[in-house]
């Protein structure tokens, strides 16, 4: 059934360019929250979810016989609607829509297309299942409605390798025999699944369930076509894990139950490069506390690796993401017994955490999804609460590779203000000159080459250490926006004794030497993340006598002796 679909642009709000952690709460008249979250071709970041909105005039003209009749009218007043947000690389807004339905509703999933739109999946809260097409400019291509007679929940929307899209999620027992998904009539609820084309069409729809209640949470495709469930069996006041592999049709080919005496509880499913799956889960101890398990099987069900993840507080990743390199990211929330917090971890490729970070205030605040950046940073979609407030809000944070806090892009002014301030000692003591196409040069007397000269002297590298140990923890905040860090070596016109050719090929070598044995110190000033970092970036080079120092048409032999830094950005 296709329903029509409205959306209205929303009051864009803009930041001012000024460096800070990129962590943007979005506050609204009412409640809020994002739930997934994707990375855009031109590297804005877009989320999903929902806001409350006032949906309907109170008929205040009209007359009521009874109570019951009067908070029928009012009972919509308020509630969710699909909300879509973009933000750019400096956390502003730059584009944000609701939609508007006579059912309230609010949207799980976005996966990008192929035109830089979105496939939006979601659900209303009287039970239909929503699918929805937009362009780069959130206006619709298409828009569904399907699902049973009944009660059906979303609870992720999965992209396939030919452009269509699994909705996985639960269905309350069918009891009719003119539903024509398949009829399990055992539990109350049970996993539904339903397949569309990347044109929007349905290929097929079915249900699957044991005698208990059963909750379809996330699924995966394998590589070849079949496809990995993940879902939840609720039975005895217990619930465990359940994992699927189904045909591209939907047919079953095995099932595994996880069953435990403790509550367990499924997040996400993933596929890895090397051709097998992780599963996040949460496991809750006597007490009711939680706290992470990582299971890692193959396409045949067998299990390579089981680990729990025992923290001091209660801990749940609600997503998982790989990295390049094989590292695991994953995204949640931490929580004691008077406040919540964002959590992000970091594991290696035997499970292993490496670090965890956590993000928040006083109050309720969670991360719900996260997707990896084109430059491994990590974009993360939740829910922030603000201090004395019972009001959810939508909150888009950007981390490190590291977990740590990313900062939100600046303009090359503010790059060059803010370099600026970080050297305003050195500049007012005549050490360091900044220019604003944000190139450093090195102007303290004490700290020019000699003639012939290339090794540093220790006066230079203490001054270098120093000097870089600032301007790459500065750059690496920035990382982001940083394309190169140039050292360039630079000598005086003369060379004794030589023609035109040799004096100008042995500068070239010289200017080179110099440029290298800044850049050891320089180097070796940095801790290893630094380190790793700064070899994509790092460019050294000799300019021989080419930019020598002119004063009144003269050359300054003395101050050409010297090495520039000069920071180019994306």
């Amino acid at each position: 059934m296709k329903i029509k679909l409205f959306l209205s642009l929303i009051l864009i709000t803009t930041l001012n360019a000024v460096a800070s952690d990129f962590s943007l709460i979005i506050h609204k008249p009412f409640d809020g929250a994002l739930f997934d979250i994707t990375q855009d071709y031109d590297r804005t970041i877009s989320a999903v979810g929902f806001t409350k909105n006032y949906n309907q005039k109170t008929r205040q003209q009209e007359a009521y016989t009874n109570a019951f009749d009067y908070l029928s009218s009012v009972s919509h007043k308020y509630g969710k609607q699909m909300q879509l947000v973009k933000v750019d690389k400096g956390a502003n807004i730059v584009l944000s829509k609701t939609a508007s339905l006579a059912a309230f509703n609010e949207a799980v999933s976005v996966i990008k297309t192929p035109n830089n739109g979105y496939i939006i999946g979601g659900y209303t809260m009287d039970g239909s299942l929503l699918l929805m097409k937009l362009d780069s400019q959130a206006n619709v291509l298409f828009s569904k409605q399907f699902g049973t007679k009944n009660f059906d929940k979303m609870n992720s929307l999965v992209p396939l390798r030919d452009g269509g899209v699994l909705a996985v999620g639960s269905s309350f027992t069918s009891r009719s025999s003119y539903d024509d998904a398949f009829v399990s009539g055992l539990g109350n609820d049970d996993i539904y699944l339903t397949r569309f084309s990347k044109n929007g069409q349905k290929l097929w729809s079915k249900k699957y369930g044991t005698e208990y209640d059963d909750h379809g949470i996330n699924a995966v495709e394998a590589p070849d076509g079949s496809l990995l469930i993940l879902a939840a069996t609720l039975y005895d006041k217990h619930k465990d894990v359940t994992l699927m592999r189904l045909s591209e049709n939907g047919n079953k080919i095995w099932l595994k139950h996880f069953k435990s005496t403790k509550l367990t509880e499924p997040k996400k499913i993933i596929f890895l490069k090397d051709n097998n799956f992780l599963v996040s889960l949460a496991q809750y101890n006597e007490a009711g506390k939680a706290h992470i398990r990582l299971i890692k099987f193959d396409l045949y069900k067998n299990i390579l690796a089981d680990k729990e993840i025992k923290t001091t507080y209660a801990s749940v990743l609600n997503d998982i993401q790989e990295f390049s390199n094989g590292k695991i990211i994953g995204v949640g929330y931490v929580k004691d017994t008077f406040n919540t917090d964002g959590l992000a971890m970091i594991f290696d490729t035997h499970l292993t955490l490496l670090k965890q970070e956590h993000y928040g205030g006083k109050n309720y605040d969670t991360f719900n999804a996260v997707k990896i950046l084109h430059n491994s940073q990590i974009a993360v979609a939740g829910v922030h609460t603000d201090k004395n407030s019972q009001e959810e809000n939508m909150w888009i944070v950007k981390l490190n590779s590291d977990a740590t806090m990313a900062q939100t892009a600046v303009n090359a002014n503010d790059f060059y203000t803010q370099l600026c301030d970080l050297f305003a000692y050195k500049i007012k003591n005549k050490q360091l000159q900044i220019t604003k196409d944000l190139r450093i040069n090195i102007i303290d007397p004490r700290l020019y080459f000699q003639v012939g000269q290339y090794k540093l002297t220790p006066k230079q590298e203490a001054f270098i250490k120093k000097f870089a140990k600032k301007l790459v923890a500065f750059l690496h905040k920035h990382q982001d926006q940083v394309k190169t860090l140039e050292i360039n070596g630079h000598t005086s016109s003369e060379w004794k004794n030589a023609n035109f050719e040799k004096r100008y090929l042995n500068n070239a070598d010289l200017s080179a030497k110099r440029s290298l044995e800044t850049l050891k110190a320089l180097f070796k000033a940095q801790n290893t993340q630094e380190q790793k970092w700064l070899t994509e970036i790092l460019k050294e080079s000799g300019l021989s006598y080419k930019d020598k120092v002119m004063l009144n048409a003269k050359e300054e032999k003395k101050k050409s002796r010297r090495v520039t830094f000069k920071i180019i950005l994306k």
